[in-house]
């Protein structure tokens, strides 16, 4: 148990630097969207490059981590979410807000999946990482912007076919196609480059966690109430159990289902509030929701892990 709290409670202190760092204006406001896009952009593509190049892929249960993630996406969403919009008569009439309910439930904010995987598990935790978010993201990112299309408030004029193609270009899932391919073709991390992407990695985490810290809104929680708790329901508890069965039942053990749930477990990341302003959802419910859920998560993700530890 210390050791699981000792692994995974400097994350969220680096999170909550950051965050004092952006209340206190330690550093210019503009700082905090240029390490953003850094980290995203650059940074944690290292990490994946990196990581998958050098991993031991053969042997790794691919499909059944995918099919794990994926199918507990869908069975939230079909079986806890899309009802509460026929059976919750606010979400009934408001459908900004139940776009946001849909984010926050599915949403995983991979720089805390990636740093808490490499912390108690170093690279093969991350390799998990790696393949979960390589089907997740594409996979939230296409719900999340269907339901914004169906229910917000947006003109629609994004549509599917720019949709598509931003997850097409997604530094996250082309690190991750370009990591399995060095690994795949045998040629490994290159000399020269190899070395430069891995100090770009060791960077990638401790700055991320800060950014998300300096994105947190603590005025945003107030007032938003059962929707907020809902949502965290789903995200901490139910999606990360639906992905424990699932992967169980798939043949997970180990490291690979406990990264797997891991990842499942984290908060909702940041882009749901950039999402909800572009296409017409609650962004001031989707910050409320960013911000509990990354507060709730500094408790349920150490009880997370020790009940993982526990498994057979």
């Amino acid at each position: 148990m210390l050791t699981i709290l000792t692994a995974i409670i400097p994350n969220f202190l680096l999170i909550m630097l950051g965050w004092g760092m952006r209340s206190r204006h330690w550093l210019d406001i503009s700082f905090w969207g240029q390490a953003e896009r850094l980290t995203y952009y650059l940074l944690l593509p290292a990490l994946l490059i990196t990581n998958l190049a050098e991993a031991r892929l053969d042997g790794l249960p691919v499909a059944a981590i995918a099919a794990a993630q994926g199918l507990a996406i869908l069975a939230v969403l079909g079986l806890i979410a899309l009802p509460l919009r026929r059976f919750w008569p606010r979400l009934a009439t408001d459908g900004p807000a139940f776009t946001s309910l849909i984010q926050g439930s599915v949403r995983p904010n991979t720089y805390i999946a990636f740093a808490v995987a490499a912390a108690l598990w170093g690279p093969s935790g991350v390799t998990v990482a790696a393949v979960s978010a390589a089907l997740v993201v594409p996979l939230v990112n296409l719900l999340c912007v269907t339901a914004l299309i169906q229910w917000g408030q947006g003109d629609g004029r994004r549509g599917f076919g720019p949709t598509l193609a931003a997850i097409v270009k997604n530094p996250l899932i082309l690190a991750c196609l370009l990591g399995a391919a060095l690994n795949l073709s045998g040629i490994g991390l290159p000399p020269m480059i190899g070395p430069m992407l891995k100090i770009m990695a060791q960077a990638s985490l401790a700055l991320g966690l800060l950014c998300v810290g300096a994105g947190l809104d603590l005025g945003a929680i107030r007032g938003a109430g059962m929707v907020v708790a809902t949502t965290l329901t789903i995200k901490l508890l139910a999606l990360p159990s639906a992905v424990a069965g699932l992967g169980w039942l798939f043949g997970l053990r180990g490291v690979q289902l406990a990264a797997a749930i891991v990842y499942a477990a984290v908060p909702v990341a940041t882009n749901a509030y950039v999402l909800a302003r572009q296409l017409g959802g609650d962004y001031r419910l989707a910050a409320a929701i960013i911000t509990a859920s990354t507060l709730a998560a500094a408790a349920t993700l150490p009880v997370a892990a020790i009940v993982i530890a526990r498994l057979p």
